[in-house]
């Protein structure tokens, strides 16, 4: 019987890989409008919803993972649009959740379980029904209840507490985190075998310095958003607002660029918008080098042949002109000096 099951699982499997490799060797979307909610033209989300839309038969569990902020929820919700319309899309934070809560709140306890227990209660999986259960912040969850989702994944199967009887789940698990489940597993604090049953399919989001294309698309959908939940009219931009935004890295990513739209309008006067608030967000220019490169990390470090003191000024000028796009104003700023000082360094060069 386990060799005509796994025979079974093979061929579905094999077939899930066909359908798969079809849809993802087109360069077109099946289904756009499941991903209108999400804002973005950058080539990086598109092979996300492709990818998405190919994995979204398949009853395997999927692992969402990206930096908080940057839409891990809004990729579950269309993946479940996809995978299960009509059904119920149960999302739970499990962060900071201990063994038994954990326990209670998904599989739920049969009355008399514990103290206090008076009447049965439902967990999230029956909650869920046929849909999808959405579990967020995965990499938190204690090792005592990361043994009881590994059963649930594997089995199909739970027990509420204080049952005796398992219940079957029909749910399609989808989970989510910002942590490193690889390094957390090398270092002991996330199952491996958990840890390999939820990647069958990995979906991973860039984050908003990786898309820094997609910063003028979002600051107009915010702003209108903005505007009209608070009774606003939507203000207009100032044109190099989308510059000074380029040149910040946004460690809070989509979040945080929607809390700096939503304030600076809340506060909004006249017509066109102003940059006192974003300026304020960001804080100083030296703020705003890439999260790539280390605090405090000296850019001549790796150089065998260091510039003179006038020609490291000369590239730091001209860097700052390129983030700034010609720019003199925001380059000024880029650099921390006022933009007449800037006027007059470039002048002297040209003479």
């Amino acid at each position: 019987m386990d060799g005509v099951l796994r025979a079974v699982r093979l061929l579905e499997l094999q077939r899930e890989n066909r359908a798969m490799r079809r849809r993802l060797l087109y360069d077109r979307l099946e289904h756009p409008e499941v991903f209108a909610g999400i804002v973005t033209a950058d080539k990086g989300m598109r092979s996300v919803f492709k990818y998405v839309e190919a994995i979204a038969d398949s009853p395997q569990p999927v692992l969402i993972t990206g930096e908080s902020g940057t839409g891990k929820e809004l990729v579950a919700r269309a993946l479940h649009a996809l995978s299960r319309p009509g059904q119920p899309l149960v999302a739970v934070n499990v962060a900071g959740l201990d063994d038994n809560v954990f326990a209670d709140t998904l599989f739920g306890h049969a009355r008399g379980a514990f103290t206090g227990a008076d009447a049965p209660r439902r967990g999230m999986i029956e909650a869920a029904g046929g849909g999808t259960l959405f579990l967020d912040e995965i990499g938190d969850l204690s090792l005592a209840a990361q043994v009881k989702l590994l059963r649930l994944l594997q089995e199909g199967e739970y027990f509420p507490l204080g049952a005796d009887q398992p219940r079957q789940s029909r749910a399609r698990i989808v989970v989510a985190t910002h942590q490193d489940l690889a390094a957390r597993q090398s270092a002991g604090s996330f199952r491996k075998d958990l840890y390999f049953r939820l990647r069958t399919h990995h979906l991973h989001l860039p984050a908003l310095r990786e898309r820094k294309d997609d910063i003028p698309l979002l600051l107009d959908h915010f702003l209108e958003a903005a505007a009209g939940e608070l009774g606003k009219k939507k203000p207009t931009p100032p044109p190099e607002l989308s510059l000074l935004l380029s040149t910040w890295s946004f460690p809070g990513n989509i979040r945080e660029l929607r809390a700096m739209v939503f304030d600076a309008v809340s506060s909004h006067q006249g017509r066109v918008l102003s940059m006192e608030n974003f300026r304020r967000a960001i804080g100083e220019p030296a703020m705003a080098a890439s999260a790539d490169q280390a605090a405090g990390a000296n850019p001549f470090a790796a150089v065998d042949d260091l510039p003179s003191l006038s020609g490291a000024v000369e590239l730091l000028v001209e860097e700052a002109l390129r983030r700034a796009q010609g720019n003199q104003t925001l380059a000024a700023r880029l650099i921390g000096i006022s933009q007449p000082a800037l006027s007059k360094r470039l002048k002297a060069g040209r003479r």
